[in-house]
């Protein structure tokens, strides 16, 4: 703890940032809840998303074996070819927000290919689309656990450290200034009985 001035003008120095501090905490305690909360739907949501992708990729897999021309299919055909993303803001942090994404057919023989390959090939769209969605959340995620990461610290800081601090250099600062004044009092009493006691001797001679 730095050393403090035992002055009326400290007293005050920190009784303002004791305010400042109390004033400040709430709002960043109500923050670091907002962000938790965010945090928990948004891995949620990316959760739900990616089992969602699995169960596509799952029944995708399975749908192609009936055909048994597996071979007929193959991931180039989809291709993703632009990501729209936007821009939001949760708690004062700007995050990115999946707006779609434009994909591309490879070229392939539409007489020579079977004809459930376009099928597949909008099947995987949708997986593909998923996915990218996902990334986007997980960078939401990962952008917001890094203010609460922040935030927390800030909260920690005035909880534990500068609130306790600031209150123990005002009781410091009180107590000292208490002394002071109680020391003032008593030596102005001495010296009032000094005085009176010198006019008695003076007087009697």
């Amino acid at each position: 703890m730095p050393k403090i001035k035992l002055t009326k003008n400290e007293l005050k120095t920190q009784k303002d940032a004791l305010k400042m501090y109390n004033r400040y905490l709430p709002t960043l305690t109500l923050k670091k809840q907002q962000l938790q909360s965010e945090i928990r739907t948004i891995d949620e949501k990316a959760k739900a998303v990616r089992a969602e992708k699995k169960a596509i990729e799952a029944d995708f897999e399975k749908w192609i074996a009936v055909f048994g021309e597996k071979e007929a299919f193959k991931p180039g055909m989809v291709t993703v070819n632009n990501i729209k993303k936007g821009w939001g803001n949760i708690a004062g942090v700007k995050i990115p927000i999946y707006e779609g994404a434009d994909f591309g057919r490879g070229d392939y023989d539409l007489y020579a290919t079977p004809l459930w390959v376009d099928l597949a090939a909008d099947r995987m769209e949708k997986a593909l689309e998923l996915d990218l969605q996902a990334e986007v959340l997980d960078e939401q995620v990962r952008l917001l656990s890094k203010e609460l990461r922040v935030t927390t610290q800030r909260v920690n800081l005035f909880e534990k450290v500068k609130i306790p601090e600031t209150k123990a250099n005002i009781k410091k600062i009180n107590i000292f200034l208490g002394d002071e004044q109680v020391s003032a009092v008593v030596r102005s009493k001495i010296s009032k009985r000094k005085l009176e006691r010198n006019k008695g001797e003076e007087a009697e001679s």
